[in-house]
């Protein structure tokens, strides 16, 4: 398609919308200032740096053998700028802990900014921002299952030295890049089969987490975040930070409330959570991803839930205060593909939620007239938004609907194939 056609066919879909009061060239404007966290362990299978030889642990699997994964901080950030310049606007990059890039035999609670700074310098280059995980898994000290909420006290300070450093490296991220970092705590912690005491492990965790978090840190670099989880391999009975412990813990405690949506039963969703949670916490944090069955981590696709949580976050106005990140790890296809499709799609779906006529709806419904609320709904679904977003990746810069795989599969022979 030349530039003419772009242009023109643009503006006709601009006419459109106008119709219904939406200022497109103001939607684009908006959609570029969100940010999405893109994960860096989809490029290297979860392994990290710091302890290669360790098996995954912690209810974490990631199947297949597609070659090229990155083998070393530098592969990893080479994977990372061709996915970054592959998808409009600028964004984030999440970082575990074990992704340090340092020569020391350090463990996970002696790590430091310093271990880091190759990462700093790297996204001030890049013009990104970082966000932090304290890697709670893939361990000897997790080989049973349990850390925050370990029944031996000399493990359990282990790991809260480790998310006490976590928040520090954090807080230095967003001190150094000028973009706040968040600092999300997961821990795989729970039994395989039906505990006896389910309240003991709880009331180590929230101890636990009470130390973590007890040094006041600047949130204007660093905010805390508490990720819950239904159920892991290991821990398929119980886990001891569920859904309803950490909701808790957050809003008493003014964390963020991290939803993943792979996080919950297999036919539940976190998008009509978002609306009710806003009510009670100053924040929330977002890791999308894709659940299959008992499986949470697929790359994301366009689909309804994904269009529901873009949409939930656009008609409430909830895009300023959630942190938006990626969750999922696949193997079975190439690493920067699943980057690409998994983070153009989300920023995608914010779009088609930003062309909504929403005070329209919104009057409609108010009124009581859901005749007009329905017909609405169902026919914006076929406006041309496709065409928006066309213009809007050639407008960034990247490349317009599926050529973007031919840099891929370009990269792929240049870069991946010849990886040991």
């Amino acid at each position: 398609m030349t530039q003419n056609q772009l242009t023109g066919q643009y503006e006709w879909a601009k006419s459109l919308y106008r119709e219904h009061g939406i200022d497109v060239d103001q939607v684009l404007e908006q959609l570029a200032k969100v940010k999405i966290s893109m994960h860096c362990w989809q490029g290297d299978d979860v392994r990290g740096f710091l302890f290669k030889e360790e098996a995954l642990s912690g209810g974490i699997s990631v199947t297949g053998n597609y070659p090229g994964a990155a083998g070393t901080p530098a592969e990893l950030r080479s994977d990372l700028e061709k996915a970054f310049s592959l998808i409009p606007g600028k964004h984030k990059l999440n970082l575990h802990a074990i992704y340090a890039d340092t020569d020391e035999k350090v463990d996970l609670d002696q790590i430091e900014p310093r271990h880091f700074q190759s990462w700093v310098d790297w996204a001030k280059a890049q013009g990104l921002g970082l966000d932090f995980n304290p890697t709670c898994f893939s361990h000897p000290k997790s080989a049973d299952g349990f850390t925050l909420s370990h029944s031996d006290p000399a493990i359990r300070e282990f790991w809260i030295e480790h998310c006490k450093r976590s928040r520090r490296i954090g807080a230095y991220f967003g001190e150094q890049l000028g973009q706040t970092c968040v600092t999300n705590v997961w821990v795989p912690d729970g039994y395989k089969d039906t505990p006896v005491d389910r309240l003991a492990p709880r009331k180590r965790l929230k101890s636990a987490l009470d130390e973590v978090f007890a040094e006041e840190l600047n949130a204007a670099h660093n905010l805390d975040a508490v990720e819950s989880k239904l159920f892991g391999l290991g821990s398929e009975a119980y886990v001891v930070g569920s859904h309803e412990f950490y909701m808790g813990y957050g809003i008493q405690n003014n964390k963020l409330v991290c939803l993943d949506a792979g996080h919950f039963h297999p036919t539940e969703t976190i998008s009509g959570k978002l609306s009710s949670l806003s009510l009670f916490t100053d924040g929330i944090l977002l890791h999308v991803s894709r659940p299959m069955r008992w499986d949470s981590d697929h790359v994301v696709t366009f689909d309804d839930e994904l269009q529901e949580i873009a949409k939930e976050l656009v008609r409430h106005d909830l895009l300023g205060t959630t942190h938006i990140g990626l969750d999922f790890f696949d193997a079975s296809i190439n690493r920067v593909a699943a980057w690409v499709i998994g983070t153009r799609n989300t920023i995608k779906a914010l779009l088609r939620a930003m062309l909504e006529p929403t005070d329209a709806l919104r009057q409609a419904e108010l009124a009581g007239d859901y005749t007009t609320r329905l017909a609405l709904t169902e026919e914006f679904k076929s406006y041309p938004f496709g065409v928006i977003w066309d213009y809007y990746c050639d407008k960034m810069g990247v490349p317009v609907r599926e050529a973007w795989l031919e840099e891929v599969k370009a990269y792929e022979q240049e870069v991946l194939l010849k990886r040991g």
